[in-house]
């Protein structure tokens, strides 16, 4: 059976890079889970993930908390909040298709924007909450 955080994970990344606001923010399609050396701000990363056992005593089942960064070298928290605003449009209560699993619910936690340490780089973090069940 097909690992349920990889197939979710996939299935955001698609739909990421496939989301025309998204795009147009970024200038590209520059979502990674492995960052290349020397890419051009904005871009979003896939951050920490976790994955637990949400099984009920009839049905199988997995909770995901997704969470996505956001990172810009523009002026101001604008940018980061826009990428952000834009990334919950596309993921919030959607419909993705995740191969070997049903997914009951993706849902935005929460969206926080900071400017980090450097004094130069702002710093956005998008939460999600999944519940998935295998296919049978």
């Amino acid at each position: 059976m097909a690992n349920a955080g990889l197939e979710l994970q996939k299935a955001i990344y698609q739909a990421l890079r496939s989301g025309a606001e998204v795009l147009g923010l970024l200038g590209s399609a520059k979502v990674y889970d492995d960052t290349p050396q020397r890419t051009e701000f904005p871009y979003v990363t896939f951050g920490q993930s976790l994955v637990r056992d949400w099984s009920t005593g009839t049905e199988a089942g997995h909770e995901h908390v997704i969470t996505l960064h956001v990172w810009s070298r523009a002026a101001g928290r604008k940018q980061v909040r826009e990428i952000m605003a834009a990334i919950e449009t596309v993921l919030h209560d959607r419909q993705l298709t995740v191969a070997g699993h049903s997914l009951v619910n993706l849902r935005h936690e929460f969206s926080d924007a900071r400017r980090d340490p450097d004094g130069e780089t702002y710093h956005g973090t998008v939460r999600f909450r999944a519940v998935t069940e295998p296919q049978v």
